[in-house]
């Protein structure tokens, strides 16, 4: 059975170029993304929340990314922003959880700062890069602890970082998001000004100080990471190489019979390379993240070999989704270049998620 069904498939891909020049999600792909719950599935069942597996969730983010990456990203971005639920205070997690169409924005930098206040923090500061942000009902971000103007420190000397959450009303959304790609995910930059929130409202993101039962909540968060974001850049890699195999074989089909296209099977051998190698590249990462994910549900903790490895294996399968892509390309004839063909929508969406500071090479 497909993770994604031909009718979801045809409703995302439908409204796909219409979002991107609209640098936003369709309402039908947004009431379609609530609808199925795509934002709560990495949040706890127990608070509302889906609570799927690891392996599942990636696999359905690759098929989203297949479909349309902007919404595919958005989704990945707002349900790993979901996941944070785990280690909030239960009361507050279940609250935000019952907000209606939920979702959660936001961005890993700490470029603000909460200073100590009473029985909470005073927040100011500003983040970029929240995708999803038009739909967002609560923002999450880094902030630089700080008591009387001075940052507080770790053990180590280095001043203290913390995340926290707050709803969207404490926030000023700055509409920057000018990107080639990705247009769809208006992504733009927030800013938080002299808000006080309560202390529950701030968390750690570790696998000690989760509050949620399950396998998900030990999960290393640099590895979830990884590999979420991965699966969506080889997805988008994926619906590259499928849109210009069809269009290689237009013009092969076009222009061989003037003898002015490069020998069929010369081209085909690149072809078969390119999906080669993105079929071994993923092959080895979801095999590893399927034994990964068996101990980890069976309660033994993901130690730091293995968080490493799958690291290591996202990253090769961004590789191969690079070269695949690169390779490709130059075969594919100005078609890839129209900005209002499907194929330069997928290869501007690809080339932009890629840029993630985590998948630089």
């Amino acid at each position: 059975m497909s993770i994604l069904s031909r009718r979801d498939t045809d409703r995302i891909a439908r409204h796909a170029a219409c979002a991107d020049e609209a640098r936003w999600l369709h309402p039908v792909q947004q009431a379609l993304v609530h609808r199925r719950g795509w934002l709560r599935m990495l949040a706890p069942r127990a608070l509302g929340g889906q609570e799927l597996a690891l392996p599942d969730v990636v696999r359905l983010e690759e098929a989203l990314a297949r479909v349309d990456g902007s919404l595919a990203w958005t989704v990945t971005l707002c349900a790993g922003a979901g996941w944070f639920a785990g280690f909030l205070d239960p009361d507050l997690a279940h609250a935000i959880l019952a907000t209606k169409r939920v979702c959660l924005a936001g961005s890993g930098a700490p470029t603000g700062h909460a200073d100590r206040d009473g029985e909470g923090w005073r927040i100011d500061g500003r983040w970029d890069y929240a995708s999803g942000a038009p739909m967002a009902t609560h923002f999450t971000f880094n902030a630089i602890l700080r008591d009387g103007g001075r940052p507080l420190l770790d053990d180590a000397g280095q001043p203290r970082m913390q995340a926290f959450v707050v709803p969207a009303s404490l926030v000023r959304i700055v509409p920057n998001w000018r990107t080639m790609g990705l247009r769809a995910t208006a992504s733009h930059a927030y800013e938080v000004r002299d808000q006080w929130v309560h202390a529950r409202h701030g968390f750690t993101i570790d696998p000690l100080a989760a509050r949620a039962e399950g396998p998900l909540y030990r999960f290393p968060f640099m590895a979830f990471a990884f590999v979420t974001l991965a699966a969506n850049v080889a997805g988008m890699g994926e619906h590259f190489v499928d849109l210009a195999m069809a269009t290689i074989a237009q013009r092969r089909d076009r222009f061989n019979g003037g003898g002015t296209l490069i020998e069929t099977a010369a081209v085909r051998a690149v072809l078969d390379g390119a999906r080669a190698g993105l079929d071994e590249a993923r092959g080895r990462l979801y095999a590893l993240l399927d034994s990964t994910w068996e101990l980890a549900a069976a309660g033994s903790p993901v130690d730091a070999h293995d968080a490493a490895r799958l690291q290591s294996l996202a990253m090769g399968w961004v590789s191969a989704s690079r070269r695949a892509v690169d390779t490709l390309y130059p075969y594919c004839g100005l078609t890839a270049a129209r900005e209002d063909s499907e194929i330069n929508r997928v290869w501007r969406d690809f080339q932009t998620g890629s840029q993630h500071a985590l998948l630089m090479p």
